[in-house]
């Protein structure tokens, strides 16, 4: 059997890659192109609201660059989990994104579209005939979990893709989709050995994540043959060892050695990694066994509030010394504005120290010990400014940065999305030119549906 190579253009649609690594794949003969759009790092609120990640620029570039080559090469095209989350309005969006750059290039092809989203009735059916149980450690599913849910998603396999090509598309816009099924659909309906193909996608799917180094996100190739794979980067910097190959079956599984796909098992205890020269590694070994139960893995939200993000920064010793009593106490002083203003009702206040346990919580080992400050130092326009990245997994989908000015005023970035726990509006930044400060985040009642606005502030000095 010839070889079959491919490329993943990068570990997500819009993280970028270099458009030369991606010209150098076609010249080596790539057969297709695929590339994960998908994500729940950022925890529920993508699937909730239907808005990717990242900006629509940002897809555009690296959607642009891919389906420019894969027109002039005439090789497949496959997308997977449209939009961050796969939902219908993610994958609208990213229909949108592919059908502009096609008028604005003058592109003629046939486009596949295949949608993930299933309704709550769907769902509610199966649950009767028995045919849909809770993933563990989760409660059982419930009539009630499903009602509640305001979107969900199935994870295809590989079948839907295969559809799709078979019936000439050349490029393939995939709702919710595993990322392994991405890279395994063409070279399974070309009959390649099942084992071989999704040991392939499962190193493929982040793109080049499974080199030694990566500073920054790129293509990576494989070739599959009969009985092995091998697997290389296409940025001359980049090389992979068998310990980075091997390392990334770890990588968002449970168990390195058994990883589950909708039709089977993938067993890679007894994979070997061989390096073939300085950057590149042959796999072999690996087995899959075919489940008799074909599953979907479903993914649902449902809307539980929403949030404000109170920021403060903590420069003085005395405090620092007994932060557990002072936060006690803030929680007190929080408690009582809330009573104050909006009654008794149901609410939860979580406090995130970092520099301490912010990242790890209780699990972190040196928990006794607090930092004198935060941050990472650097110079720019000669003056001192510190930048703390914040982000609140599954509380809140927030990223931004806090930025402290030499003299302590303190500004903050953040980005807003609708809580099914998240957070959705704008922001008021408040400064304070002491050792202390914090920064208040407003719900503006014009964006937030049915939701109290509030303002939280704690600090000396507010303007």
């Amino acid at each position: 059997m010839a070889s079959f190579p491919l490329v993943s253009a990068t570990g997500m649609l819009g993280s970028g890659f270099r458009a030369e690594s991606l010209d150098k794949a076609i010249s080596l003969g790539a057969r297709m192109i695929g590339c994960d759009a998908g994500s729940t790092d950022l925890g529920p609120g993508p699937l909730a609201t239907g808005i990717c990640m990242f900006s629509a620029a940002a897809v555009k570039r690296d959607t642009e660059i891919m389906v420019i080559r894969t027109f002039k090469a005439g090789i497949p095209l496959i997308i997977g989990s449209s939009g961050t989350s796969g939902s219908d309005a993610g994958l609208a969006w990213m229909v949108d994104i592919v059908h502009e750059i096609a008028r604005e290039q003058g592109l003629h092809f046939k486009l596949a579209v295949i949608h993930s989203e299933l309704s709550r009735e769907i769902v509610r059916r199966h649950l009767r005939d028995g045919r849909a149980r809770a993933l563990p450690p989760s409660a059982p599913l419930s009539d009630t979990d499903i009602d509640a849910a305001t979107h969900i998603v199935g994870m295809m396999g590989v079948e839907p893709i295969q559809e799709a090509l078979k019936s000439g598309a050349q490029i393939v816009v995939a709702g919710r989709s595993s990322d392994t099924s991405i890279f395994s659909a063409l070279p399974l309906l070309e009959g390649y050995a099942p084992a071989v193909v999704w040991h392939m996608a499962k190193i493929l799917e982040c793109g080049a994540a499974a080199v030694a180094v990566r500073t920054a996100p790129d293509c990576m190739m494989a070739e599959l043959h009969e009985d092995s794979f091998d697997v290389f980067p296409l940025c001359e910097d980049y090389h992979c060892t068998p310990q980075s190959v091997a390392s990334h079956t770890l990588y968002e599984n449970a168990d390195p050695f058994e990883l589950k796909e909708p039709s089977g098992i993938l067993r890679t205890d007894k994979a070997r990694y061989e390096a073939i020269s300085d950057r590149a590694v042959r796999v072999s070994g690996s087995e899959f066994k075919h489940d008799p139960e074909y599953t979907i893995k479903l993914e649902g939200v449902r809307r539980i509030g929403y949030s404000t993000i109170l920021m403060g920064g903590v420069r003085d010793p005395y405090i620092l010394a007994q932060i557990d009593s002072w936060l006690a106490q803030l929680d007190d002083n929080i408690k009582t504005r809330i009573r104050n203003t909006v009654g008794e009702r149901a609410y939860e206040i979580v406090t995130r120290v970092y520099g301490r346990d912010g990242v790890m919580g209780a699990l972190e080992p040196q928990r006794g010990s607090v930092g004198g400050d935060l941050g990472l130092d650097g110079e720019r326009d000669r003056r001192k400014h510190s930048v703390i990245r914040l982000a609140q997994r599954g509380g809140a989908d927030t990223g931004g940065a806090m930025l402290r000015h030499e003299h302590a005023v303190w500004c903050v970035e953040l980005e807003h999305r609708l809580r099914i726990g998240a957070i959705q509006s704008g922001l008021v930044v408040l400064q304070d030119r002491g050792d202390s400060g914090f920064v208040s985040i407003h719900d503006l009642p014009s964006r937030v549906n049915n939701s109290v606005p509030a303002i939280l502030a704690a600090s000396r000095g507010c303007d």
